[in-house]
């Protein structure tokens, strides 16, 4: 992820974000017209059985909102099928507001997933918070290491050769990418941190080590997605997105985490109360 409080130095990287996917490909699945399936040995029209098992897809999360389809004349070939049988599946998707035209990139989907609507009223970190919504996360990391530097150092309340955890990770519920998360962690405040399972939840290894957050303080801004963070998000191109920046402390001026996490805006919806 792009997005950074400052410029470090002396990163230890173990892996790198792939590159851009194709129109025809989705995240974590093959291409397309390798998932659909269309029978001769029945009554139901091929561009039914095409609009079916896209709907479906759809409903499943499979395809995320914002991915692209394959251009029907491309469609059509890979299947082998006439254009005006995609045509009419799409159309008929259109119809019912599950894919959207989108100028030159053709038709992204739309589908009716529904929205997350976490409160604000407490802390709690995107494991717990998919599990209480009732969807399976999951992590993939792009890049972590252990590190020093003054800036950061800075930011933290900390000497310059303070040493930090650094995670880049994408956090997905039901396997869809949710959000793009950049996280640095004081070993300074929790050293148990430079030996962690980065694919866990770092919440829940805090409390397995008796170290509970005990606030934060928390923004929440417009932002676009870079290419990558695109790719990621199954964008065609640049969607409107949240990004969150949040420094959490174990207690008062001992800060232990600064993350800075992209949220995908058509999954999003904010809930905050406020009393009078």
């Amino acid at each position: 992820m792009s997005r950074k409080p400052t410029r470090t130095s002396g990163e230890s990287t173990n892996s790198a974000a792939g590159a851009a996917l194709p129109a025809d490909t989705m995240p974590g699945l093959p291409p397309l017209a390798a998932i659909l399936r269309l029978r001769n040995d029945t009554a139901l029209p091929l561009y039914q059985q095409i609009e079916d098992q896209l709907a479906a897809l759809i409903a499943d999360g499979k395809l995320a909102n914002g991915a692209t389809l394959p251009a029907e004349r491309h469609l059509a070939g890979s299947l082998g099928v006439s254009r005006a049988t995609v045509q009419r599946a799409y159309d008929a998707l259109r119809e019912r507001r599950l894919i959207r035209s989108h100028g030159r990139h053709g038709s992204v989907v739309a589908g009716h997933g529904a929205r997350l609507v976490p409160g604000m009223d407490r802390l709690k970190g995107f494991t717990q918070e998919m599990q209480e919504m009732g969807r399976k996360p999951s992590t993939r990391v792009l890049d972590h290491g252990i590190f020093s530097d003054r800036s950061l150092a800075s930011l933290f309340g900390l000497p310059s050769t303070a040493r930090f955890l650094k995670l880049v990770r994408v956090r997905l519920g039901d396997d869809v990418p949710m959000s793009v998360e950049t996280a640095w962690y004081s070993l300074e405040a929790a050293p148990f941190l430079e030996h962690a399972d980065i694919f866990g939840s770092i919440y829940a290894q805090l409390a397995e080590h008796g170290l509970s957050l005990s606030y934060c303080d928390q923004t929440i801004e417009a932002a676009a997605p870079n290419p990558q963070e695109c790719a990621i998000f199954g964008f065609a191109e640049p969607q409107p997105c949240l990004l969150i920046k949040r420094s959490s402390y174990v207690r008062r001026e001992l800060m232990l985490e600064y993350v800075e996490g992209l949220f995908r805006g058509d999954a999003y919806t904010y809930r905050l109360r406020l009393e009078a």
